[in-house]
């Protein structure tokens, strides 16, 4: 099969391709309409912030097109007259967000130029035409930078521009004005005056370009794209003739582009995150739960209002207030009962010093009562310079465990008073001893009361 019968083969396929898929795409819509109730049942809504599962990522698509040795951004030439060739690719792309996907995109054609119009003698326009087979890989990111969507639904027509970088593998014939004919096949690689022995020719190259995509159904969308390759080597055209210049070449194509992945999930290279966001604030269900929530709200601030509501400003709310109307000033327990204290042991005006120190039930609190003892035990010690055991004690509830360390608290809460009121900290040395060595039986209450003490042991 001959080149041209080549071109036509692919131009009648890639046409043929189009038109199938333009009617699937109308019975596709078709069968959407008749069956909307199915279509909805299967599909799933995505949700704003649901994650990139929810939607197909994936797709591969298929260009033919015209190539050309120049540029539309202009730029010098070895070859000053453009001959059409065919371009021809695969692309396969995963789309990272809304706006921005990764596309690897496979090339292939012929790129051609002509200067057999151009004067020979002294013009340096010694070749008369050039033809270079290439083929091509290279790795983009896809930006898209605009869209036009219809009825808010869904985009319909995106704009987008395209960079990367990648690797082309070409082959350069040219021919010259005396009828010489160089083809770089199988002398590729070499330098001048020593050719090479590849078949092709290895160069990096950075492809530029931009277009417009319009979607044909939820699967099918159709490119319309031009490229600017830009090849890191002035072999390109087979010349190095306006050294140091480097060669390009421009690929204009159109194309049909798949979308692959489950039919339930949407595409997210179409979907409209505004759209979508506002679909989702604005529905129906989600705003009968905001409502339900704000009811439940304001449910939960009555009844702490109930629990915080105090008639008789004791401090306990009415629905735990066990005595209500109490006196203002009133010292109340959890229930809102008045508390009535036993009334402490008098101390006589000649306390007598490291007599022991009572303590209430589980407490390590000092009672006032005992400021007297302990007053006239610290006067004793500064003014003889003696040093003190300080012994904690408990009675015999709780654990074992508990009481040692409640005999150790209470110890401790002596000797803090008696360091605060100028007894060196290092004449007063701290035991706890739980619940040994009671003073009276624990089986009653007087007996406990004795036992919850701390003694003094002089030294």
């Amino acid at each position: 099969m001959n080149y041209s019968t080549l071109k036509k083969t692919v131009a009648l396929s890639f046409a043929s391709l189009m038109v199938v898929t333009m009617v699937n795409a109308q019975t596709d819509s078709t069968a959407t309409t008749t069956t909307a109730t199915t279509t909805s049942s299967e599909a799933t809504t995505p949700k704003v912030f649901g994650g990139l599962g929810q939607y197909k990522k994936f797709s591969i698509g298929v260009n033919v097109g015209a190539t050309s040795p120049s540029v539309a951004t202009g730029g010098s030439n070895d070859f000053t007259h453009n001959k059409i060739q065919l371009g021809y690719g695969i692309s396969f792309r995963e789309q990272l967000a809304h706006s921005f996907g990764l596309q690897l995109d496979l090339h292939g054609g012929k790129v051609a130029g002509d200067n057999s119009k151009e004067p020979g003698n002294g013009s340096g326009y010694l070749a008369s035409e050039f033809e270079t087979k290439f083929w091509s890989g290279t790795l983009s990111g896809v930006v898209n930078v605009a869209t036009i969507d219809f009825l808010r639904r869904k985009n319909s027509v995106n704009f987008f521009v395209t960079a990367g970088a990648g690797l082309a593998l070409y082959t350069p014939k040219v021919t010259y004005k005396n009828g010489t004919v160089v083809d770089f096949d199988g002398i590729a690689g070499g330098t001048p005056g020593n050719p090479g022995t590849s078949k092709f020719v290895k160069e990096l190259i950075i492809p530029i370009g931009a277009g417009v995509k319009f979607r044909l159904s939820d699967v099918v969308a159709l490119n319309l794209g031009y490229t600017e390759t830009f090849v890191d080597g002035d072999n390109f055209d087979g010349l190095n003739r306006a050294y140091p210049t480097k060669d390009k070449y421009s690929y204009g194509y159109a194309g049909l582009e798949f979308t692959l992945g489950s039919k339930s999930k949407p595409s997210l290279e179409w979907v409209n995150p505004v759209a979508l966001m506002y679909d989702e604030l604005y529905d129906a269900a989600l705003r009968q739960e905001v409502e339900a929530l704000k009811g439940r709200v304001t449910n939960v601030e009555n009844a702490v209002n109930d629990l915080k509501k105090d008639s008789d400003g004791d401090g306990v709310a009415d629905q735990f207030d066990k005595c209500p109307g109490t006196a203002a000033g009133s010292v109340v327990d959890g229930s809102g009962c008045v508390i009535v204290f036993p009334k402490d042991t008098v101390a006589t005006p000649t306390a007598t010093a490291y007599s022991n120190i009572q303590f209430e039930f589980d407490s390590s609190v000092l009672r006032t009562s005992s400021y007297p003892v302990l007053d006239a035990t610290s006067a004793d010690l500064r003014s003889a310079g003696k040093s003190v055991e300080v012994d904690g004690y408990a009675s015999s509830e709780g654990t074992a465990a508990h009481n040692m360390s409640l005999s150790k608290d209470r110890a401790n809460s002596v000797k803090t008073y008696l360091v605060n009121s100028g007894v060196d900290a290092k004449k007063v040395k701290v035991k706890g001893f739980g619940e040994t060595n009671p003073i009276a039986d624990n089986s009653t209450e007087d007996g406990r009361v004795l036992n919850r003490r701390v003694q003094f042991k002089q030294k």
